[in-house]
């Protein structure tokens, strides 16, 4: 395999070699091997930055720390009496504010959008940022933290069973039996052999939140084969706030909820700063993170190690929420996160084109 050459490179093999006859200069110039070799040099795009593992599996812890607090800064505010759409609309209309100030001041062109582009950028806004995100609080609202996102966290076996019935790719069989893992883990986390022990709308949301995760992924692996990543979360941030707040509109926010005290361990901070934190630490920070991280590590082991999201939730809950499992669902979860690292760590190398796969949310599109 040829390596990288540099511009320098690309002009003394387009030109020739000293070993070839002299030529002309004049002909030099004006000849076509002249023109690709400039072409080459001023169009060339920058080297990519070294790639780090060890920065890489840092980051991304990094990511999985700030994801997996979102449910123990939030509910102690919906607690506090805010709805799960209130906290929602908070998170993502901060977050939105956020990126699209940074974006645009350093990088503005990433703000460009085609106008093929606009209905993968409003899916990927409506569901896989407020869609995630309104589902994920209000299953924390009603169960606990470390259960919702276990129920998010189901999304991947959601993905492996599209790309097999969609991408009609086949699937090996160690991946049907992390599938089936994490399908055995879910039933015992859920309690179903005791009749279902938890909450019924509150596990219902958990799965919706798997199903807009799922979607996520899959719209971003459509969007980011044409767009930057940055940009791609930026769009969807903006696109998802707008979604949330016709749902929450803030001038609804009641203020003095918002202004008074909430429960978080052993400290009562004021609600707003749990919001800002929600925001701030939860959502823009572990974006950022997780983007960066992708620099430095191949996307299926960023998403194995991302796997570390849900021990954090659990544990946070634990200690600030006293929110705990029983021996029995803690028993699932490890099976269900084992399932879920057997299927990231098996699922095809290759698989077809997307370009021409129908959307998530347009099953019957050509």
């Amino acid at each position: 395999m040829l390596s990288p050459s540099t511009p320098t490179q690309l002009r003394f093999r387009a030109i020739g070699s000293r070993s070839q006859p002299p030529v002309n200069q004049r002909q030099i110039v004006g000849s076509p091997a002249y023109s690709r070799a400039v072409t080459a040099d001023v169009s060339s795009p920058p080297s990519r930055p070294v790639a780090h593992r060890g920065r890489g599996t840092l980051l991304i812890l990094l990511a999985s720390l700030s994801f997996g607090s979102s449910g123990a800064i939030g509910k102690p505010a919906m607690i506090a009496g805010l709805s799960p759409e209130q906290v929602a609309a908070a998170r993502i209309g901060l977050s939105a504010l956020v990126l699209v100030c940074g974006v645009a001041l350093t990088r503005p062109r990433l703000l460009r959008v085609r106008r093929g582009e606009w209905r993968l950028l409003v899916g990927y806004g409506l569901l896989g940022v407020a869609g995630v995100q309104l589902f994920y609080f209000v299953a924390a609202s009603r169960i606990p933290v470390g259960i919702a996102i276990l129920l998010e966290f189901t999304s991947p076996v959601l993905v492996a069973l599209w790309v097999r019935f969609v991408r009609r790719v086949r699937l090996p069989w160690p991946m049907w039996a992390g599938i089936a893992l994490a399908m055995l883990g879910l039933a015992m986390v859920a309690q179903v052999g005791e009749g279902l022990r938890l909450d019924a709308i509150g596990l219902l949301a958990g799965l919706g939140a798997a199903l807009c995760s799922a979607a996520y992924f899959l719209l971003g692996e459509h969007g980011v084969a044409t767009r930057d990543p940055l940009g791609m979360v930026t769009w969807g941030m903006l696109i998802g706030a707008v979604a949330v707040l016709v749902v929450a509109p803030p001038w609804t926010l009641p203020m003095s909820i918002v202004l008074g005290p909430a429960d978080f361990g052993p400290w009562r901070p004021p609600v707003w700063a749990l919001l800002i934190a929600l925001a701030l630490i939860s959502t823009v920070l572990a974006y950022l993170a997780g983007i960066t991280a992708l620099r430095h590590l191949p996307a299926s082991a960023a998403s194995v190690l991302a796997l570390c999201e849900p021990l954090v939730a659990t544990a946070l809950a634990w200690i600030l929420l006293h929110e705990a499992l029983t021996w029995v669902q803690v028993t699932g979860a490890c099976i269900l996160l084992g399932g879920a690292v057997i299927v990231q760590l098996t699922a095809p190398a290759k698989q077809p084109s997307t370009a021409g796969e129908p959307l998530p949310a347009e099953p019957n599109a050509s």
